[in-house]
């Protein structure tokens, strides 16, 4: 008995990493393409390329274990019924429970691992993607400023240079201050530079002019300057100013808010919303495998393969994972509808623990019923 429980659960584990890691390949490398304009117009090394991508994929991990078990038990049991495996292993004696308990054994180690993902490295992984990320869209020391080219340095900044210089220099600048609205600057000069100080960051521009143009009578207004400086601060308040979205919280932040804090209290439906899907992700691990358990187990056995079944179960989970988007987007807005993420888990899995374990006699049916005339 565990020589034949262990031989289904190296087959079910083989396909389950087969699938698991052609899945993480084809989705890690369409994310992946959202991360090339770090490289290319912010000019950040390869090796930052390669974090960032690798902060990605607990947040979609979580999501494709559950999908790629269900693949993984279909497939492996699938082949047993295919090869006669499986009838033999009947005609031995070997009980529906015997029969799945690889499979549910597989499950319960998937389950413990999403529930790691959900609940600690998807919103610390989250986390430090948001943050690294707002920080290289907004901190001027991550963008490569291309000669000939407009670059928006921080919101309402806009920055060109004519030449760059051998040693980083600037030179031929020309920047254009629209912060304020009622009073917006240009200023144009012959060298430059981008500096971090104690202060905050910096643009110096040296030899150079300030223009500004009065809304009200529209006259200009020149300045010559030798040397000139102009504070971005507002580049290093971005970080602190931002709201933290769902993903990037942890359990307690979501289901206990600081409601000190306005959006907080906005969305405060909307984080519970994500806290009860955090709950029960990790659930559908056990779901998929008992409706493809019930799927192959069930019923009885036909010479012409389960494509019915198959076709089935597959369609199942289909509608349980748009269900599962569903219910969470309206329990969003609806708080009264939280009842339905863990209905739409909770409730396929009772019901296929129904039909794989109900006490029925298996029969073995040949291709077809029809009498072909001797």
């Amino acid at each position: 008995m565990q020589k034949v429980s262990g031989y289904i659960l190296r087959r079910s584990t083989v396909a389950f990493l087969f699938v698991t890691l052609s899945l993480v390949c084809a989705i890690w490398m369409m994310q992946s393409l959202r991360l090339i304009d770090l490289i290319v117009n912010r000019g950040l090394p390869f090796s930052m390329f390669l974090y960032m991508s690798m902060l990605m994929l607990p947040t979609f991990l979580a999501l494709i274990l559950p999908v790629s078990l269900f693949t993984a038990v279909l497939f492996a049991y699938n082949r047993l019924t295919m090869d006669s495996e499986l009838l033999v292993m009947r005609a031995a004696g070997i009980s529906q429970t015997g029969l799945s308990k690889s499979a549910f054994l597989l499950a319960g180690i998937v389950t413990v691992i999403i529930y790691s993902l959900t609940l600690y490295l998807l919103p610390l992984s989250f986390r430090e993607f948001k943050d690294r990320q707002v920080t290289i869209r907004n901190d001027f020391s991550t963008v490569l400023l291309q000669e000939g080219v407009f670059t928006e340095l921080a919101m309402g900044i806009t920055v060109f240079v004519r030449e760059r210089g051998a040693e980083g220099e600037l030179l031929g600048v020309l920047v254009h201050d629209g912060r304020n609205p009622e009073k917006p600057v240009t200023m144009m000069a012959e060298n430059g530079a981008l500096v971090r100080t104690d202060e905050g960051p910096q643009v110096i521009m040296v030899n150079g002019n300030r223009q500004e143009v009065s809304k009200d009578s529209g006259t200009l207004s020149l300045l010559y300057f030798d040397r000139y400086v102009l504070d971005v601060h507002s580049v290093d308040k971005t970080l602190d100013k931002r709201w933290r979205e769902p993903r990037e919280r942890f359990l307690d932040e979501l289901f206990f808010p600081d409601m000190t804090d306005g959006n907080n209290r906005f969305n405060a439906a909307k984080l519970r919303a994500e806290g009860h899907q955090r709950l029960t992700l990790p659930i559908y691990a056990l779901t998929f495998t008992v409706i493809a358990l019930a799927a192959l187990l069930s019923g009885d056995y036909a010479r012409r393969g389960l494509g019915k079944r198959i076709t089935t179960a597959i369609l199942l989970i289909v509608a349980i994972q748009g269900a599962a988007l569903g219910f969470t987007n309206l329990a969003a807005r609806f708080p009264w509808l939280v009842p339905l993420i863990y209905l739409n888990a909770l409730l396929p899995l009772i019901g296929g623990i129904i039909v794989l374990f109900r006490h029925k006699k298996h029969t073995f049916s040949t291709v077809d019923q029809t009498t072909y005339p001797a």
